[in-house]
């Protein structure tokens, strides 16, 4: 908005203190209105114009909300858009806050995940969920309980490349393996319920 308004004083202060006709350095005469044309197809083909939402939640939303609109089966009486909300605070919460301590024992690693208030419910909301996932999935074979502070899941492996593989993603990247999320969102949103 800043950059729209100063480029219309300029344009205008140009204007204002010019002929009301102009030569070009060929000899040709230029009427201000053929400038001004020149002007706007300048900028058209000059200003990109950005395309993220500026916060990630915010962005995600948005992208459901528009595939939502494109939707004509969509049913307007089941959105839920806090929903979703809940569970990208969740989301963040677990990402950003939570403290976890991996060990390994018996052929498994052991991802202890705790946190205090928002992010204890969204450790216990999402992590025993997930294992659910991954071993449905047949991503890894994964299980999970909640503890008073936390939850613990535990991912057996069978060999060396696998306790590797989990060693290298952690906790975190553990949470982000699969591509059940995006899909998990837009049926949050329609009213199909707060999985995890």
């Amino acid at each position: 908005m800043r950059f729209t308004f100063l480029a219309a004083l300029i344009t205008m202060s140009f204007v204002a203190a010019a002929p009301s006709q102009a030569e070009s350095t060929d000899g040709h005469v230029m009427k201000h209105s053929d400038h001004n044309q020149h002007m706007d197809t300048g900028k058209t083909a000059d200003i990109i114009m950005p395309t993220e939402g500026g916060q990630a939640g915010f962005t995600a939303i948005a992208e459901i909300v528009q595939l939502l609109n494109q939707d004509p089966n969509t049913d307007s009486s089941k959105v839920d858009i806090s929903a979703l909300r809940k569970h990208l605070v969740d989301m963040s919460e677990l990402t950003l806050r939570a403290a976890v301590e991996t060990s390994f024992k018996d052929n498994q690693v052991i991802f202890q995940v705790t946190g205090e208030g928002r992010t204890l419910r969204a450790i216990q909301a999402m992590v025993p969920a997930h294992a659910s996932v991954l071993t449905a999935d047949k991503l890894f074979e994964a299980e999970a309980e909640t503890i008073e502070n936390g939850a613990i899941m535990r991912i057996a492996f069978s060999n060396d490349h696998t306790m590797q593989q989990i060693k290298a993603l952690g906790f975190f990247g553990i949470m982000a393996t699969g591509a059940h999320h995006q899909e998990h969102h837009l049926q949050m949103a329609k009213g199909g319920g707060h999985i995890h």
